[in-house]
């Protein structure tokens, strides 16, 4: 399902639902970030989705990154919480979602990265190599806040 990712835009259609978002942060040994490029919009991102009913936000950001990803990880942190009404994703559907997110920090413990229905491809990229990639302005500031070294989790 193809989606339109709107943040603090004032043709953005209005929401009209809320769902619990989760991702992460993964970084590797060499502090690499784990980045996919998305199959429904062509944008790089962190693994990430919607947390299903009857899984834990834990289970639901494992579940997701390894189905995305092929990674397997140790979540380690809170990058933050975001729910900010500017930022919606429009689905080809009709929905309209306020983004809820849920970000962790983590790190790999095993796995090897592979493409999914969900990601075209997916790679290690350098902290200095992620402005080349085209990114959505939400995750720009979910990797930001991430990379930043923060003591206390982003709350939004």
């Amino acid at each position: 399902m193809a989606k339109a990712d709107y943040y603090d835009d004032p043709e953005a259609p209005l929401a009209n639902s809320l769902v619990v978002a989760v991702g992460a942060v993964v970084r590797d040994e060499h502090g690499r970030v784990l980045m996919i490029e998305r199959t429904d919009n062509g944008l790089w991102a962190v693994p990430g989705g919607a947390q299903e009913i009857g899984e834990t936000t834990r289970q639901a950001v494992l579940r997701e990154i390894h189905e995305e990803t092929g990674i397997e990880v140790e979540l380690t942190g809170i990058v933050g919480i975001y729910s900010d009404p500017r930022h919606v994703i429009a689905y080809d559907d009709g929905e309209v979602r306020q983004e809820f997110a849920i970000i962790f920090h983590a790190r790999p413990t095993g796995g090897a990265p592979r493409p999914s229905i969900e990601s075209r491809r997916v790679h290690w990229v350098p902290p200095d190599e992620l402005e080349a990639l085209t990114v959505a302005p939400a995750v720009r500031l979910r990797l930001r806040h991430a990379l930043e070294g923060r003591g206390e989790p982003y709350l939004d």
